[in-house]
């Protein structure tokens, strides 16, 4: 089935998914190249319908991802080139565009592998940094992530490409704070917020045991609420002029201590 023209209905459906109210009233994502689109469908991802480049259709690999989405009821879609152009996202086209259902992801949908390593990310505003975090906390095993108060979209284009498609393999969430909060004391796990003026050192905390990690928003950090008394700061040493890391790169730091003491 080949699409001609610019103003199909099809094609202006999912050009409008590139904003976040057309994902909200259309409840689809959009998903660019076929690395993200195999890890959506790992992630059990519902396909709606794909669009191919015609010139690059019959490559082996597109065959070979046409044939599954078929199988899981996709409608698939030979599109020329100037047309795929506009559906595209931006100059890194890689001759497949998915739209699919947007996955399920409140509080009570998550369902991390387990509870002794949960990331919280509290009020981020971008998506490339939310996708990164992500990339990283699939990198070094985190369980789950959860994401508080949150400005950014989890499956905003910029967010599933920065993430290289892991967001459809971690375990996610969207709530707010005063409800992550509860859900983490319920099950019990030291919370460890990461502040410029925590008291303990992030590798002199023990992070073998169930641990929550919370990372605020990129401007003010992690709100008041993080404050308690039965909540530990946690600082990572600056040694220049800089008093801070962008969030992805501490998530990264982070995870990676933890995964360190954790097969010491």
């Amino acid at each position: 089935m080949m699409i001609h023209s610019p103003h199909n209905p099809r094609i202006k459906q999912a050009v409008r998914l590139r904003d976040r109210r057309g994902r909200q009233q259309q409840r689809r994502i959009i998903v660019d190249g076929q690395r993200e689109i195999e890890r959506a469908l790992d992630g059990g991802v519902r396909p709606v319908e794909a669009f191919f480049r015609a010139d690059d259709a019959d490559l082996p690999a597109a065959a070979a991802l046409r044939q599954r989405l078929l199988e899981r009821g996709a409608d698939c879609w030979e599109v020329a080139g100037p047309v795929f152009q506009k559906v595209c996202y931006g100059e890194r086209a890689e001759g497949v565009v998915l739209v699919a259902a947007t996955p399920g992801c409140s509080l009570a949908d998550f369902q991390p592998r387990q509870t002794t390593l949960i990331a919280v990310l509290e009020g981020i505003e971008k998506p490339g940094n939310v996708g990164a975090v992500l990339r990283s906390a699939d990198a070094a095993g985190v369980d789950g992530v959860i994401l508080a108060d949150a400005a950014a979209d989890p499956f905003n284009p910029n967010t599933i490409r920065a993430s290289l498609g892991t967001v459809f393999s971690v375990p996610l969430c969207v709530t707010g704070s005063d409800q992550a909060l509860d859900w983490l004391r319920q099950r019990g796990l030291q919370i460890l917020v990461a502040r410029v003026d925590g008291d303990l050192p992030y590798f002199a905390a023990d992070l073998t045991v169930p641990t929550a990690l919370v990372l605020g928003g990129e401007a003010t950090g992690a709100s008041q609420r993080w404050c308690d008394s039965s909540i530990t700061g946690v600082v990572l040493p600056m040694r220049g002029r800089a008093d801070s890391l962008n969030v992805s790169v501490t998530a990264a730091i982070l995870f990676y201590e933890a995964l360190r003491q954790r097969t010491r």
